[in-house]
């Protein structure tokens, strides 16, 4: 009997849906394949912090640039999620993926050989569009593949740390580039990646589409994407030391969150929206959100700043100052290795509370750095920092993808991912706002050093050893010394702040269930209800209600067994 069945109107069987959607590949390798995409999306978040000091004197650019420079990338990213989200569930999740490789190796040759801070800014928006068309696909195939909730738990786990993995290494290789080539050379690694996954995605991944019900909403995806650009443009704005009242802050502030309100508004009301607004009643949904976004700003936020810390007061290399970040990159992947074991045993609230209290005592250690290195305090920090942070994702993926309804649980993806890029982009602009708050008084009266010049370097500590070398003598000598003690002042503030975002975190994650609850038995998931639905092929409603119900016996009996109504698995 032939596997290849078709319904009376002529559509592909149950059967046909599912062997099309696996793309008979083995599953682990396609887990493997859409890790390395991740790498390259979660690497180029990071990878440029160790060329900050590099590109500022090759460059040039001002303080508002430098912020574009380092973020354009994730917050355009974060914003176009779930615009080529929704486009991947219309045209096909993989025909979005292939593309978005295209454009990142493009963008990253621009980035490479710019000359300009203006053209590396437009060359990192680039490289944020690809970035939003790689992103959403990875988990949502992740999804289709690992029908089982416990494997799939396993996936997860995988999946994050690599993603912690891409962030915390973006350092460790940048510094060996910068520190052998020029600073360019951090984005054409970005080529050869390119080069080898395009082809093996054209050839291992499966194509899947979502559901076809109802027009594409171009208009909310825009106004999403919109309001996600004005919210954090008013933020960076005010982290680049306006005053709080200043237009140029708070207009695209509140334009920004007009945007948000109208693109919630118009979801309630569509019929077939980009993002079921229903899901943000559930409360584990939304507080693994949170979750995500806190994780995300805490690491994202506290590297870069760290990277500044351990080159521009500490005086290590790029390589050194990367391979001290190493240690971060290990207890990460520790994390996402015991995750799914962890996750069994003490349930999602535990486990996120625990990684939020364990990261936030890593953020308190480390305010006992001061202007002397302390390499064995540095590396306990980043353990734990590195293995509190992963802890908590992992718990809060789990809990979010689980929460979410079936049939919406593709939106909850690009949510999940949407949080993780804003998360970061945030991070950058908040605790690089707490920074310049704390850092820029210090350099308001120092003794000697003209007005116009601390004005100067009260821009960023960069910037004020130029000025300080420009100076000379006595007075650039002081001005030298109050700069570095003015940013490990403000380096302490800025990790108290965190702590406590942290500590609010650990809070918040206490109204997630206590226990992995609609854990199927291995081997009895439902992969047409869930694998399919939910991961990447919306079924036709008679097909649905097949897989509900299966005939004793029929040919969809032996692939479409038990599964919790209601809840993805």
């Amino acid at each position: 009997m032939s596997g290849t069945h078709t319904t009376g109107d002529g559509n592909p069987s149950l059967r046909q849906r599912i062997s099309a959607a696996s793309g008979g590949a083995n599953r682990w390798v396609v887990l493997a394949v859409l890790c390395v995409s991740l790498v390259l999306v979660a690497l180029d978040a990071t990878i440029l912090h160790v060329a900050v000091p590099s590109v500022t004197e090759d460059l040039r650019p001002g303080a508002v640039e430098l912020l574009w420079i380092v973020d354009a990338y994730p917050l355009v990213c974060a914003s176009l999620l779930i615009l080529f989200g929704t486009l991947g569930d219309r045209v096909g999740r993989r025909r979005i993926l292939l593309l978005g490789y295209a454009l990142f190796g493009v963008a990253s040759a621009i980035a490479a050989l710019a000359d300009d801070a203006q053209v590396l800014i437009a060359a990192r928006a680039l490289l944020g569009i690809g970035g939003a068309m790689i992103m959403p696909a990875t988990l949502s195939i992740l999804r289709q593949v690992f029908p089982d909730r416990r494997e799939r738990a396993l996936a997860i786990g995988i999946w994050t740390a690599v993603a912690a993995i891409g962030a915390a290494s973006g350092p460790v290789l940048g510094g060996f580039l910068v520190q052998h080539y020029w600073w360019g050379s951090v984005f054409l690694i970005n080529i050869p990646l390119m080069a080898l996954t395009l082809p093996l995605g054209r050839w291992l991944l499966p194509e899947s589409r979502g559901g076809a019900d109802g027009p594409w909403d171009v208009l909310g995806a825009l106004t999403a994407a919109g309001g996600v650009l004005g919210v954090v443009l008013g933020v960076k704005h005010l982290g680049a030391e306006r005053h709080l009242l200043d237009p140029e802050a708070l207009v695209p502030l509140a334009l920004g969150a007009a945007l948000l309100i109208l693109f919630v508004r118009r979801q309630k009301r569509r019929e077939h929206p980009l993002i079921d607004m229903r899901m943000f009643s559930r409360a584990a949904f939304s507080t693994s959100v949170g979750c995500i976004v806190l994780a995300m700003l805490a690491l994202v936020g506290l590297e870069l700043i760290a990277v500044q810390y351990l080159q521009l007061v500490l005086r290590l290399s790029p390589l050194e100052t990367g391979l001290r970040l190493l240690p971060l990159t290990f207890a990460a992947m520790a994390a996402g290795a015991t995750g799914s074991y962890t996750l069994q045993r003490v349930g999602p609230r535990t486990m996120v509370s625990l990684g939020f209290v364990l990261t936030a005592a890593a953020v308190l250690l480390l305010t006992l750095m001061g202007q002397q290195d302390r390499p064995v305090l540095l590396t306990v920090g980043f353990v734990l920092l590195g293995f509190g942070l992963q802890t908590t994702l992992f718990a809060a993926y789990e809990s979010m993808l689980s929460e979410a309804p079936a049939d919406t649980a593709g939106g909850a993806a690009s949510i999940g991912e949407t949080s993780y890029q804003l998360g970061a982009g945030m991070g950058i602009a908040l605790l690089g706002s707490v920074m310049n708050a704390a850092y820029a008084p210090g350099l308001s009266d120092v003794p000697g050093v003209p007005a116009d010049a601390a004005r100067d370097a009260a821009h960023s500590l960069g910037e004020a050893y130029q000025v300080a070398a420009h100076l000379g003598g006595a007075a650039g000598d002081s001005l030298h010394a109050a700069a570095r003690h003015a940013f490990v002042h403000g380096l302490h503030v800025t990790l108290v702040v965190s702590a406590g975002l942290l500590l609010a975190g650990a809070v918040m994650a206490l109204k997630l269930p206590r226990t992995m609850d609609g854990a199927e038995p291995a081997g009895c998931a439902d992969p047409a209800a869930d694998g399919l639905t939910a991961g990447a092929v919306r079924l036709p409603a008679q097909a649905d209600a097949a897989a509900r119900n299966p005939a004793p016996g029929g040919p969809e009996h032996d692939t479409a067994v038990g599964g919790r109504p209601g809840r993805s698995a």
